[in-house]
């Protein structure tokens, strides 16, 4: 199973969900909005001196399903160059007593 975070500016929050969902229909997810942080593209903490805040998209999927989210968040990129949309992806197991369950 592959854990895949997307964190990027809250501006372009639907295009990320539309992309993936064009590739993904019905795909599930967390989203936490609000994310302060500091990466590369500068400070993100919602005050006057920092305005601009992120969000944070969490997705559980197979590999095929982390490269299509891959896939639509790079076509957002393409269109928002500057935007500081980040992805992150690595390999998690679920503990053994919920992989029996499933």
């Amino acid at each position: 199973m592959i854990r895949t975070e997307v964190y990027a500016n809250r501006s372009v929050e639907e295009d990320i969900h539309e992309e993936i969902e064009k590739r993904i229909p019905g795909f599930n997810y967390s989203l936490i909005e609000d994310v302060q942080g500091r990466g590369r593209n500068g400070v993100r903490h919602g005050t006057p001196i920092w305005p601009e805040l992120n969000i944070l998209y969490i997705l559980y999927g197979t590999e095929e399903e982390a490269l299509l989210v891959s896939e639509a968040v790079g076509e957002v990129k393409k269109g928002f160059p500057h935007e500081g949309i980040k992805v992150f992806q690595y390999e998690v197991n679920a503990p053994i007593r919920e992989r029996k369950a499933q």
